[in-house]
């Protein structure tokens, strides 16, 4: 029945198994330290024997909760639902033996409830309503009475003929109490099981949303620690652009004299690889240019509106500079907005081009890659797959999420800042392997909300 609850870490379990053990040796002094008090203080009589019975029973089940706790094996929510199971049934068994429901500290089913919301899923915190309440209603017909409410009836062959009127009216005002009694009973029963509801349901939200508050300080963490390296990426692409300025100069300047010293009529062959040099010294030139020019620009200043199919189209051209031997099957779904819009964003387009330099470089050369694109007026789809040996086991779960430097398939800082690109524009990006084989990198990205769309909606 409890199979369908998921399973807390197993340190933050084995912490709550420590918590009931402390909490359970609480429970064991104060208890002590009650019934002390009832029978040596206020002279209450009451069920000794079977009192401290039962409280061996819960000493001996906190030894074995320490020797657990120091075990290796894992700890599962299951287990612990079921030590505070056991400390239910520890409680019942202390209040049948002094009063059951009509004992005054009856609240105390209250404390397993609000332990078990904290601790467990939503879900264990209904099932403890129902274990408490049950075990209350069962307190309510089955208990050892406390002397102070026991009904002391008077033996009527012991009384004078007169005061048999007397008799009467005394029974009739103790059944007359007896009835006010059990309304006072069903009073105290329904309080409590609405209590119960109320502590499950306003305890489980509590712990959610405190969960909640975690897991985004969590979040946010990450996203301080990625823009960091973001930002150390960056100055140190700023720092090697600004260095490697005046190396490529002078290149530029011996290869402009080797072209006029060794013309084209005399050494044709040495003048092409040169024109070669020449131009790939004005690519890296080009490239530091629009690296420093991109330095510090925003989304807005960096980026242009086009539609959608506009931008795809240019940056498979684009990629298609960097990668013309590349075979590209490019789908693009039937059901799609042909109005919509998006920011042309330089950082992006790069990311997307990225992606696709990684799976040109892993995919088999006869199957190229795949490119699959769809989308309406408020989100794109996209999909690009390759047919090679797909992503290393060990680095899908980290892909992208940190610089991870490694030769093999482009699994290095580019797809990291690939994967920083796409959550600051509050895209989202997901790396996996397929089982007919190669890796696929789905990417969805919020598109341009126009006035227009707003309207239609």
């Amino acid at each position: 029945m409890l199979s369908h609850v998921s399973d807390l870490s197993e340190d933050v379990v084995r912490k709550n198994l420590k918590w009931l053990f402390i909490l359970r040796n609480l429970m064991i002094l104060s208890e002590a330290i009650l019934i002390i008090l009832c029978i040596y203080g206020l002279n209450i009589r009451i069920p000794e024997q079977q009192l401290w019975l039962v409280m061996v029973s819960i000493i001996i089940v906190n030894v074995y909760t320490s020797m657990r706790i120091q075990s290796e094996k894992p700890v599962t929510d299951v287990e612990i639902f079921s030590h505070i199971s056991i400390d239910v049934f520890a409680i019942t068994s202390l209040l049948y033996l002094t009063g059951g429901a009509s004992n005054p500290i009856t609240w105390v089913f209250l404390l397993p409830l609000i332990i078990t919301a904290i601790m467990l899923p939503q879900a264990y915190a209904w099932y403890m309503v129902i274990l408490t309440s049950s075990m209350y209603t069962m307190l309510i017909a089955f208990n050892v009475p406390l002397p102070s409410i026991e009904p002391h009836m008077i033996n009527p062959a012991m009384l004078h003929p007169d005061m048999e009127h007397f008799v009467e009216l005394q029974m009739t005002h103790e059944m007359r109490d007896m009835e006010y009694f059990n309304l006072h009973m069903f009073g105290m029963w329904s309080g409590f099981v609405f209590s119960a509801g109320l502590v499950a349901f306003f305890v489980v939200e509590l712990a959610r949303t405190l969960k909640n508050q975690e897991r985004s300080l969590a979040e946010a963490r990450e996203n301080a620690l990625r823009d960091e390296k973001i930002v150390a990426l960056g100055t140190l692409a700023a720092s090697a652009a600004h260095d490697m300025g005046t190396p490529l100069g002078t290149i530029a300047i011996v290869a402009h004299e080797l072209e006029q010293d060794f013309p084209v009529h005399r050494f044709p062959d040495l003048h092409e690889k040169i024109i070669i040099v020449q131009q790939q010294i004005s690519r890296c030139k080009q490239a530091l240019s629009l690296m420093s020019a991109s330095a510090g620009e925003m989304r807005a200043e960096s980026g242009r509106i086009m539609s959608v199919i506009d931008y795809i189209d240019g940056v498979l051209e684009q990629w298609r500079t960097h990668k013309p031997g590349a075979k590209l099957c490019l789908f693009i779904s039937p059901d799609i907005a042909s109005e919509a819009s998006i920011i042309a964003e330089r950082t992006l387009t790069h990311s997307i081009i990225n992606v696709l330099n990684n799976a040109a470089e892993a995919t088999n050369p006869e199957q190229g890659l795949e490119f699959h694109a769809a989308w309406d007026m408020h989100y794109i789809h996209l999909k690009i797959r390759d047919f090679g040996p797909g992503m290393p086991p060990e680095l899908v779960e980290f892909a992208g999420k940190t610089p991870v430097i490694s030769q093999k398939r482009g699994l290095g800082v580019g797809l990291f800042l690939t994967y920083s690109t796409i959550k600051r524009l509050g895209g989202q990006i997901n790396f996996g392997n397929l089982d007919s084989g190669g890796a696929c990198v789905e990417i969805t990205l919020p598109l341009l909300q126009t006035e227009e769309s707003d309207d239609r909606e």
